[in-house]
């Protein structure tokens, strides 16, 4: 069989693994990853390689790009505390806990290779996190608190495993010949990213063909990671900073029409990216595993099982540590947020120290190093059974563990959702004139229906309406397709009228927001 064609195999079976997870209410990332096990002990698997400088490229700039496009700056400013705590010193404990530990257990490991290890371990990925969370509707702050650091720990841990990969390459470390280099690497990067930002939105906006536009943005966005690693800044920081400009200049400049598919096709790619990443590691894994005797290979998993207790013990304890501190002060200070948000609580620091599981971030470091790096196959190894190891153990009970412990806010973000209807709702009125006429009342009507939804509750009377109104748009939108399909098999119409209503219907089918709320809900 020939490599694309079990590529292919690969990849539909890794679909079919999301989709049972999904079925299952388990992350996809963890089925993911026990295929991707499954695939390191498959005889025969096909062999395939990619150059490390651009594993990281392909991988982390475009998820990068969607996260941090999605970021909340608002919520960013309010949990800067915590987000501090988990992207600094969360990141960099955990880096010098593993390469102690490492270092202990496998003495003639380098120092560097040690470090590079625990930097490619530290960064825990929101995705798993989020799957699991989100149907649950936990507490804003919460979410808000992972993804964010999700979003920001990616770099401060890339930055030391690129400090970690050029000491193991120039043989030694110094404090004083790194200094400058990093901080000019994240001064540089905070004003390089926005730059590049603006200027790249000036260019998209001008951009009306729909896959062109989508093009360049994938272009766009492995052009400044590029960019930034050559002229020595962080390609992660660059990144972000680079999508968070576009996320506040682009609303206002894109169309719906362009946003729509784009958006689609964002979404497919980082699905299809986090298929490929463990895929590719597990193909990695087989030929790693074969080459070891049986005494080398028992010293390797005992370095991944303690590598993996170490992750999340060392999280647990400083989270846990930092919550009681921010506990402390809010009793002796009085906790008062800047908006509506649920306090710091035992309960939510259990849920964050245990929300850390590893993900696409961890597997592409490690695919990253480049080949002769000092216990290569241990940290590649070592890598992929944390990440399996993380999400078999935490993303299995994550949900169980919110379940038990109710944590509650009164949803914040429908008062908000509702507030801001009711204002646009009246900034539309006031743009329609008063004379009444059958199509100023059609568009009120319209805009009514689709703007003015109340506040609701699970339940309530508008809960069941919304669910009539779906069931009642679903059925008429299936019968005016069936007779649309009737007619092209009839040969009534020509396929040029069939594709323009056939776009016709799925607007109508995606555009209207109570059907989209009714089936998010039911999901």
């Amino acid at each position: 069989m020939h490599a694309l064609e079990q590529i292919l195999i690969l990849f539909v079976a890794a679909v079919v693994l999301a989709a049972t997870a999904r079925r299952a209410g388990a992350p996809y990332p963890v089925f993911l990853a026990i295929g991707g096990a499954l695939l390191a002990l498959i005889p025969g698997a096909p062999s395939l390689s990619l150059p490390p400088d651009l594993v990281l490229a392909l991988f982390v700039a475009p998820i990068l790009v969607d996260a941090g496009y999605d970021a909340s700056l608002r919520d960013l400013k309010d949990n800067w505390a915590p987000l501090v705590s988990l992207v600094v010193v969360a990141v960099g404990l955990t880096t010098a806990a593993v390469a102690i530990v490492v270092h202990t257990l496998v003495p003639g490991l380098p120092w560097a290779a040690a470090i590079a290890l625990g930097a490619i371990v530290a960064p825990p990925d929101a995705v798993a996190a989020t799957a699991v969370l989100r149907p649950l509707r936990p507490p804003q702050r919460i979410l808000g608190i992972l993804e964010g650091e999700s979003l920001l720990n990616d770099a401060s841990a890339l930055l030391i495993y690129r400090l970690a990969v050029g000491a193991a390459a120039a043989g030694g470390f110094s404090m004083q010949a790194v200094g400058p280099t990093f901080l000019l690497a994240v001064l540089g990067s905070l004003i390089a990213g926005p730059a590049l930002g603006f200027i790249a939105q000036r260019l998209f906006e001008r951009v009306q063909h729909i896959p062109t536009a989508i093009i360049l943005q994938f272009v766009g966005t492995f052009t400044v990671w590029q960019l930034a690693e050559h002229v020595g800044l962080s390609g992660v920081l660059t990144t972000v900073c680079f999508a968070m400009t576009l996320a506040r200049l682009a609303p206002e400049r894109i169309p719906p029409r362009i946003r729509i598919p784009t958006n689609a096709v964002w979404a497919t790619v980082v699905f299809a990216l986090n298929i490929f990443a463990f895929i590719f590691i597990g193909l990695q894994l087989r030929p790693i595993l074969m080459g070891l005797e049986a005494p080398a290979r028992e010293q390797y998993l005992g370095v991944a099982a303690a590598v993996l207790a170490t992750v999340i013990g060392v999280r647990i304890v400083w989270h846990m540590s930092f919550n009681a501190v921010i506990r402390w002060r809010d009793r002796r200070h009085g906790f008062n947020p800047p908006r509506p948000m649920l306090r710091p609580t035992v309960g939510s620091g259990l849920v964050i120290s245990w929300a850390g599981m590893r993900g696409i971030v961890t597997l592409a470091a490690a695919l990253a190093l480049p080949e002769g790096f000092p216990g290569r196959d241990l940290i590649v190894l070592t890598a992929f059974l944390v990440v399996l190891g993380t999400l078999l153990i935490q993303g299995l009970t994550l949900k169980p563990l919110l379940r038990a412990l109710k944590l509650q806010d009164g949803d914040p973000v429908a008062h908000e959702e509702h507030a801001a209807r009711h204002r646009m709702l009246e900034a539309a009125f006031a743009q329609l004139p008063t004379d009444g006429s059958a199509a100023v009342n059609l568009v009120r009507k319209n805009l009514k229906m689709h703007l003015g939804r109340p506040l609701h509750e699970s339940g309530s009377p508008f809960a069941s309406f919304g669910a009539e109104y779906d069931d009642r748009y679903r059925a008429a939108l299936q019968a005016a397709r069936r007779v649309l399909l009737a007619m092209r098999d009839a040969g009534d119409i020509g396929d040029d009228a069939f594709h323009t209503l056939e776009n016709d219907l799925d607007w109508l089918e995606v555009s209207d927001p109570l059907r989209a709320a009714n089936a998010d809900a039911t999901e």
